[in-house]
């Protein structure tokens, strides 16, 4: 053989040897096995990833086969220590991987700080497909983004986060500019209840919609994922008709978090979604990118990465609507925000554990807070089916079967929150991260320190996507604030009510003490209150960016200052959003007009618009709207109204007589967040030298059964003073206002009383040494059984 075509072949054998490295993405995983893809975080370190979600159980193997050349491998996985960055005592994210069966001698995840390249092998491998397992250790939440094996002992790929991303693109093969879709009329980007409202809103005005959401489920905040009330309410107002759509997909959930999470039904949002012909639906896909017109003003398109195979889209479009809830398209599009320092609400994750009737084992988590039983709430009993979510359950379909006991559960709810200084989007996982340990540390302290009560408890489900409240606000041609809504100015393009109280939410004191760097249990502070019948029209400028031409906003990223959000973020309100942007979007593209276009020069098109009922459709963008024969129909206003809350006092048994006619004396404030309730609110008070008289007479000698009614909640009084005058004279009593009512309606029976026929009787309320808020509501008195 001549020895140049020798040197020939010894190259082709040398290159042939050290192949470009193979690299498998966690998320593209053929069988994922107990693993959870976790989307949050993307845009912090890089990529979506898989997490050993096990709750303290180790979770099914991951497997996948890859093709490789028969060769000895070098194995680098990219994962993370996750509680290394509080330098805390042992390593939960423990997990193994082995190839064709042989596991390596490496522990991943116990290692550093941040996400880093661990180095495995060396691995030998025949030529074939080669079968890949992670397999978890701890079920305490390891996690792994990407595997890479070379057969080039010296190769090392870099930790830094830019590196990482161009690593990706040249072994993925991905190329440099991803493939364009054809032009749509309106891309939303955000599946949680604004963008669900944009994209049905859109299609029904027959625009050509690309909706995009991150996660494999529609919802966001009010998904399975993520268990939050839906809260806020719809069909009110100057516009009635708003919020007809939001009704159509909305949960009817018995709680939150609710012992199964399917009640807030994701297959009914996914169905609701999918019968809009028009609409295309692109589940598991990140936007992490914008393309700019050539004069930088509009957005062309965004680019979506699929968070299963790694491959990327851009998504082409005349308009554009940021529903994400973090702003994120409109930050990357280059537009003016909003975002406080600090002192900003938090992120919630929260939990359930359930009785099982048997002793359950817990493991020992030494890098949890390490807790005393006086560091947190104790968590709470699910309320009977029905007690607290009565209004948004009244006359829908539930849409799944209720528990049968929910006193079997008890959950951790909202106000396990975190994050209030820390950065709502670079600190993110951190925040996540510190949820999870403050949630495992309770856990771990009602089983060991409350063994006689929790001994046979189990946690059951905790929330491992988190539920954020407040971060980047995009600035329109208007800012909402909050004393507009206070004082009732009512602006020419006044819109979407909202009904929901000025809430904003702050650690709460009580249990900060001995975590004051990162307090996890919140109290809600309620502000101004807003007309809850009506609501407060938010105006439509709120709902556009002033900078960028085509770019619209729907949900807690609207133009609000701050204590405007702690009204404007609830869910079905961020829906109605997406329902009037839906509507300007047709009016943009049958008027080649932009969003500020249609308030300057179509608003009387917009108003009109929303004067429809949600139903309605047209066929093509000049056609007329009509009600299709199949539109669903939903429970009729009145039904609706009285629903929301008003129980009318002539329509329950007995003599009732409402908060409305006590005498009170003192400092007392009235109320509608809590359903439902007698009459037109309920009152609340906590001023010490405050009381309320309810005076009555019967009209018939005998006994009668006395009954209180009241909703319970955290800042309740445990020992509320309350007094029953009689024809024995006077019975003091005790009640505990945070527990739950065992009667229908939220009744409470104070006992058997004897009354004299015309003489005065009474039920009297001190709120004196009540130790916490003494709520009134309405006393019933029925004649004894």
């Amino acid at each position: 053989m001549k020895p140049a075509l020798l040197a020939s072949l010894s190259l082709l054998a040398l290159s042939a040897a050290q192949a470009q490295p193979t690299w498998i993405e966690a998320e593209s995983f053929a069988n994922p096995g107990g693993w959870v893809l976790d989307t949050q975080f993307i845009d912090v370190m890089g990529s979506p990833y898989l997490m050993a979600h096990g709750m303290g159980k180790p979770v099914k193997d991951a497997e996948t086969e890859v093709e490789l050349p028969a060769g000895e491998y070098t194995m680098w996985a990219r994962t993370k220590n996750w509680v290394g960055p509080w330098d805390a005592k042992g390593s939960p994210g423990r997990f193994e991987i082995s190839v064709n069966g042989e596991k390596l001698k490496q522990e991943f995840g116990a290692t550093g700080k941040n996400w880093q390249w661990e180095k495995s092998g060396p691995v030998k491998v025949k030529a074939g497909k080669a079968k890949i397992a992670l397999h978890d250790l701890t079920g305490f939440d390891g996690r792994v983004d990407a595997i890479v094996l070379s057969n080039d002992a010296s190769f090392k790929p870099s930790n830094d986060f830019a590196e990482t991303g161009k690593l990706r693109r040249q072994l993925l093969g991905l190329p440099e500019k991803a493939p364009e879709t054809e032009e749509y009329d309106l891309v939303v980007i955000g599946g949680g209840y604004s963008g669900m409202g944009a994209a049905i809103s859109g299609a029904r005005q027959s625009l050509k919609v690309a909706f995009i959401q991150n996660r494999p489920v529609l919802g966001g905040n009010g998904s399975s994922e993520i268990q939050v009330w839906a809260m806020g309410g719809t069909r009110r107002g100057l516009y009635p008709h708003l919020g007809e759509i939001v009704e159509e997909f909305a949960d009817r959930a018995s709680n939150s978090p609710a012992a199964d999470p399917q009640e807030f039904n994701d297959k009914l949002k996914e169905d609701t979604v999918k019968a809009e012909k028009s609409i295309g639906l692109f589940l598991n896909t990140h936007v992490y990118g914008v393309e700019m017109d050539k004069d930088g003003k509009n957005i062309r398109s965004v680019i979506g990465l699929d968070t299963k195979s790694g491959k990327e889209t851009r998504f082409v479009g005349k308009l554009f609507v940021d529903c994400t809830g973090h702003g994120s398209v409109g930050a990357l599009a280059g537009a003016e925000f909003m975002m406080e320092e600090k002192g900003r609400m938090g992120m919630s994750n929260m939990w359930v554990m359930k009785n099982l009737e048997k002793p359950v084992s817990w493991p020992k988590t030494p890098w949890s807070l390490q807790m005393t039983l006086e560091d947190f709430p104790e968590p709470r009993p699910l309320a009977p089916v029905g007690k607290k979510n009565a209004a948004n359950m009244s006359g829908y379909d539930l849409g799944y079967t209720p528990v049968p006991n929910p006193e079997e559960y008890v959950h951790g709810e909202w106000f396990w929150e975190s994050g209030f200084d820390k950065h709502p989007i670079n600190d993110l996982e951190l925040i996540r991260d510190h949820n999870f340990r403050a949630v495992y540390g309770a856990v771990s302290a009602l089983k060991t320190l409350k063994a006689d009560k929790y001994a046979d408890w189990d946690l059951t489900w905790l929330a491992y996507i988190g539920g954020p409240r407040e971060s980047r606000r995009i600035v329109g041609d208007m800012i909402l604030n909050g004393e507009d809504m206070v004082k009732g100015i009512i602006h020419p393009d006044g819109c979407v009510p909202t009904t929901w109280d000025q809430d904003l939410h702050y650690p709460k004191e009580q249990y900060a003490k001995n975590f004051p760097d990162n307090p996890f249990i919140s109290r809600a502070e309620f502000g101004k209150h807003t007309d809850r019948k009506n609501g407060y029209p938010v105006p439509y400028r709120c709902f556009y960016s002033k900078d960028i031409g085509n770019l619209f906003m729907a949900g807690r990223t609207i133009s609000v200052e701050r204590h405007a959000l702690g009204s404007t973020r609830v869910m079905r309100t961020c829906g109605m959003m997406g329902e009037v942007v839906g509507k300007a979007a047709w009016i943009c593209v049958r008027h080649h007009t932009t969003p500020r276009g249609v308030y300057e020069q179509y608003l009387d098109i917009l108003k009109d618009l929303m004067s429809k009922p949600g139903a309605m459709r047209r066929d093509t963008l000049e056609a007329d709207l009509y009600m299709p024969a199949n539109a669903k129909k939903l429970p009729d206003l009145a039904a609706a109204a009285e629903a929301e809350g008003g129980i009318d006092p002539k329509k329950l048994e007995g003599l009732v007589i409402d908060d409305t006619e006590a005498e009170l004396t003192g400092k007392w404030a009235h109320g509608e967040g809590l359903k439902p309730y007698i009459g037109k609110h309920y009152s609340y008070g906590s001023d010490k030298g405050a009381s309320a008289r309810f005076a009555f007479s019967v009209k018939e000698s005998g006994s009668y059964d006395v009954r209180i009614f009241f909703q319970p909640h955290e800042n309740r009084g445990k020992s509320v003073s309350v007094t029953v005058l009689s024809a024995d004279g006077e019975k003091a009593l005790q009640v505990n206002q945070t527990k739950a009512p065992t009667l229908p309606q939220g009744a409470y029976s104070l006992g058997t009383f004897k009354f004299t026929a015309g003489e005065e009787a009474a039920v009297i309320f001190r709120t004196a040494n009540a130790g916490g808020n003494v709520h009134l509501d309405a006393v019933q008195v029925l004649p004894a059984k």
